[in-house]
């Protein structure tokens, strides 16, 4: 069943807001603008021409900044900045409690173009810290040594005759990598970063897509393409989201996938019923609405609305809740605050602040607090916002803290802990924050509402490293200052 509504441009979308609590999607404004896939057109194609320009501008040439020297321990956040060149803004980053590692470009981690997106990581069982980190041309493999440091091991391109894309994605599975991707034909490739274990860093390696993958999957994508992928490692199982077309049987939105066997991956069911899903998170539900205990739920961010799926059965998916809230423009991705016990979920918009729309008219990046206690009546209970000018991209929450890629103003950690106790979300605080991009840091508001610096980032290591992936230049290796 698709979502039903009217047309209405982004500009008369902005007359619509007023700040206030959730509210049932708007109908008449789904139909024509998101569910026939006019308002993702025209952010991807805002997005490409964004792109182009900083291209043109050489901005995607990472052969010009300036790598931590492999003498250097790290640069301690002093003074509110982290200086790779002393007195050279360009290589002078803007800071609070992230010290920096180490940086190493693109091209440093074997891309030709230069450009990054998604990331994820595994831990061996030895303790070991490994990386993988998307990039238009493929996927860079990296360990994150025990001082920090980023040990290019090599990269696995993009799947044979698909062509190169910006959109890319990936998630982890056990010891496995799952990478999709915008790209046609491209699949979803499984890969085993236990291959990394022996690798000599003096000899990287191109591992290759006919003899090295473990697994591929392409079955449930009409394309060949999706826009994420999302893993359950509990139930084990990988989804992709926001496959094309929309008007094909599952209506782009939740293809699942069985990884019992990561060499045999085969198509498990899926749903259209909601449209299309840009993203999700799936868990085996613990909290306090009883009727869905031990149920595998699935919180869609489904560019309207967070919807949220029922997916114990794969043929029989069902939708048990579909909620917006007033200034949305894109709900673009979500996590819940803690997998043991979801009762709060954290979501972010990506359009708002370049749609100067709602809360986010300023610029600042706004984070939306939800209350799911009851499954089927998720209720939206206030906001934090952003303290430089930016968009929200993708963040995970780990222990109480969410870590947010927000584009050109890099990562920040905010302080989740007092949102059960008070869910309007006036007690979160910034911790931490470390500036990838700081070409606008002079500008108004400490930064540009645009779409290039951090995409992802992977904060889950035992170390305590964080791993940013960045648009334009390369990965950053930071960790707290102070621990938590």
């Amino acid at each position: 069943m698709a979502k039903l509504g009217a047309a209405v441009g982004f500009a008369s979308m902005a007359f619509l807001v007023v700040w206030g609590k959730e509210i049932p999607v708007n109908m008449q404004l789904q139909t024509d603008r998101y569910a026939s896939g006019l308002v993702h057109e025209e952010i991807m194609a805002t997005k490409e021409r964004i792109w182009t320009e900083f291209s043109e501008h050489g901005v995607y040439d990472s052969t010009q900044y300036q790598p931590l020297g492999e003498d250097v321990d790290y640069i301690a956040c002093q003074g509110g900045i982290v200086s790779l060149v002393p007195n050279d803004p360009v290589n002078t980053f803007r800071c609070r409690d992230l010290d920096l590692f180490d940086f190493k470009t693109h091209a440093q981690l074997g891309s030709s173009s230069g450009r990054g997106a998604g990331s994820w990581g595994w831990t061996s069982p030895d303790g070991r810290e490994f990386v993988a980190i998307a990039q238009e041309d493929g996927a860079a493999f990296a360990e994150v040594s025990s001082k920090g440091k980023l040990v290019y091991l090599g990269r696995l391109p993009q799947y044979g005759s698909a062509p190169t894309s910006l959109w890319r994605e990936i998630k982890g599975y056990k010891s496995y990598i799952i990478i999709g991707s915008e790209a046609l034909r491209h699949g979803v490739q499984i890969f085993d970063l236990r291959k990394l274990l022996d690798v000599d860093p003096v000899s990287p390696v191109v591992f290759d897509n006919t003899t090295d993958l473990t697994g591929f999957w392409v079955d449930g994508l009409p394309l060949g393409r999706s826009h994420n992928v999302v893993t359950n490692e509990e139930l084990n199982y990988g989804v992709a989201t926001g496959f094309q077309p929309r008007d094909g049987l599952l209506g782009a939105g939740l293809v699942f996938f069985d990884l019992t066997d990561p060499s045999n991956p085969t198509t498990l069911g899926g749903t259209g019923e909601d449209g299309y899903v840009h993203d999700a998170q799936c868990l085996v539900y613990r909290g306090p609405d009883e009727k869905y205990r031990g149920n595998d739920i699935c919180y869609g961010y489904d560019e309207d609305s967070l919807t949220i799926f029922d997916v114990t059965d794969k043929k029989d998916i069902r939708v048990i809740s579909n909620t917006s809230y007033e200034g949305f423009v894109y709900t673009h991705q979500g996590w819940v605050l803690d997998p043991e016990w979801q009762q709060f979920l954290i979501t972010d918009d990506e359009y708002d602040e370049y749609n100067k729309s709602g809360l986010a008219a300023d610029g600042y990046p706004i984070s939306y607090i939800w209350d799911i206690s009851s499954l089927e009546a998720p209720k939206q209970t206030g906001h934090y916002k952003g303290l430089r000018k930016g968009i929200d991209h993708n963040q995970f929450v780990r222990d109480g803290f969410t870590y947010q890629s927000n584009y050109a103003s890099g990562i920040s950690i905010l302080d989740l802990r007092s949102v059960a106790l008070d869910p309007s979300g006036k007690g979160i605080k910034e911790v931490a924050y470390f500036d990838t991009h700081p070409e606008d840091d002079h500008l108004p508001g400490g930064g540009n509402v645009t779409f290039t610096g951090s995409w992802s980032h992977y904060p889950f290591f035992p170390s305590g490293f964080i791993v940013i992936n960045t648009m334009d230049r390369g990965a950053f290796v930071v960790r707290r200052s102070t621990q938590p």
